[in-house]
Parts: structure tokens; sequence; C-alpha cells
């Protein structure tokens, strides 16, 4: 089976971002990953596009490469990284960065998918944040950026409500992803801690966010704009400490 649709997954390669690929080829989509690294299984209908999206040149020669042969969709920017630091060790190339990867990349993206979105009156937009938005220790540039994903998308949603196109958040907490052990050693005492500090009592799994992802990307879906779901066992509406 497959659909018009085509999706753009920044991060396509490991973790959420592959799950995700995964679910939207299931569903028939043509896929394109935007990722640093191909990845490791392939597909007919998957294309991978090797760029470092904290380059915004290089971010903006793939993106203009991409819309000259695909009209996209759907636009899921699941891409991040973390680089935790207390405020006395923040430096403003780490803020810059996580500015361009969190934010800046995701306005090239969006800026040339939108012409043919408009053309269409249909899209389909999720950003991706972080439960750390609400305030985490060691966060200070990743919990910025990622509160700004939220009003970014917002405004998004009320520049184009009228025109068929959607934007949403989906706010994971912890997850088991390779990017969350990077942070937490796995089998730690310490992940055992987090765990035990999330309400529900377990860490997030990767086809926990892809379902939440799949509800805002539907194209039924279409009441539904300018919101953040948090998919963090509760976490957001209690305390957690990383």
């Amino acid at each position: 089976m497959t659909t018009p649709h085509t999706v753009i997954v920044t991060g396509g390669s490991a973790g959420i971002g592959a799950d995700l690929c995964k679910h939207y080829l299931a569903l028939g989509y043509t896929v394109i990953s935007m990722a640093r690294k191909a990845p490791d299984w392939s597909h007919e209908r998957l294309v991978s596009v090797q760029v470092d999206l904290l380059d915004s040149q290089a971010t903006q020669q793939a993106i203009e490469q991409i819309t000259a042969q695909y009209e996209v969709s759907h636009f899921i920017h699941n891409a991040g990284v973390i680089w935790p630091n207390l405020l006395e060790n923040v430096s403003l190339e780490e803020l810059q960065g996580l500015t361009q990867i969190h934010l800046g990349s995701a306005i090239q993206i969006m800026q040339a998918i939108l012409p043919s979105m408009r053309a269409k009156r249909f899209g389909r937009v999720v950003l991706m944040s972080s439960r750390g938005a609400l305030g985490l220790q060691t966060r200070t540039a990743y919990a910025a950026t990622k509160a700004g994903m939220m009003g970014m998308a917002r405004t998004w949603a009320l520049e184009f409500a009228d025109q068929g196109i959607t934007v949403n958040v989906v706010a994971p907490g912890p997850i088991q992803t390779p990017m969350f052990y990077d942070v937490v050693p796995s089998g730690s005492e310490r992940e055992q801690n987090i765990a035990a500090s999330i309400p529900v009592k377990r860490l997030g799994r990767v086809d926990d966010i892809t379902r939440a992802v799949q509800f805002f990307s539907d194209p039924e879906n279409s009441f539904v704009t300018g919101q953040t779901l948090y998919v963090c066992g509760g976490a957001s509406i209690g305390t957690l400490t990383i």
C-alpha cells in the first residue's frame, strides 16, 4: 500500500526517529530521514539524507535538494542533543548550537516545505520538545530551546490554522534511547532511581512516543493544533530528578 504522503523525520537514524520512520513506512508513506548518520537498515521508500542539522548552511542545502524532488506533507522534528551543564559551565556556543538544531533547523525546513503544504491545503507538523522544558538541573540551554519549540509551534499553529496545516508538540519524559543512555549509564542505580521517581514507575519506550506523534500527524486529526502533549509517565505533574 502506498499513500500520497511524504514525511521528513529529523534524527531518523536511531532511537525514536528510527521507530517513527518504520511506523510511517508501514503506513505506506515515503519517508525522508535527515540525520548525521544513515539508518543501519533500508527500505524501498526510505530516503536517507545525511546532514548535520547543527550546520545551518548544510541544512539549507539538504532541504533545498529534498524539496526539489519531493512534496512533503508531514514534518516530524525529532533531532536533538542535550549537552548538560550547570549554569556556571554553560557556554554561548552550546546555547547557539542547541538553538540551531532545535529551532533554527526547524525554521529552515518548515520555510522550504510550507509552499507545497499551502498549495495542497494540508500539512502535519510535530515538534519534539521535552519534559525538561519545564526545568531540570543541568539543562539551561536544553530547557530554553525545548521550551522555545512550544512557543514556536503555537505561533505556527495560529499562522497556518486556516490553511489545513496543524502544528503540535510532543514532550517526552525519560525514554530508553541512545541519547538518554549517553547521560545516564544503562543498568545503573541512577537509571533505577529515575524510573522509581516517575509516577508510573517505569521509563518510557520509543513506541510510547511514536503513538503520540501518530495521533497529531494523522490526516484525519484536523481539529487539534497548537497543543503540547507530555508523554512522561506523569513526570510533568510530579517531580523528577535526573
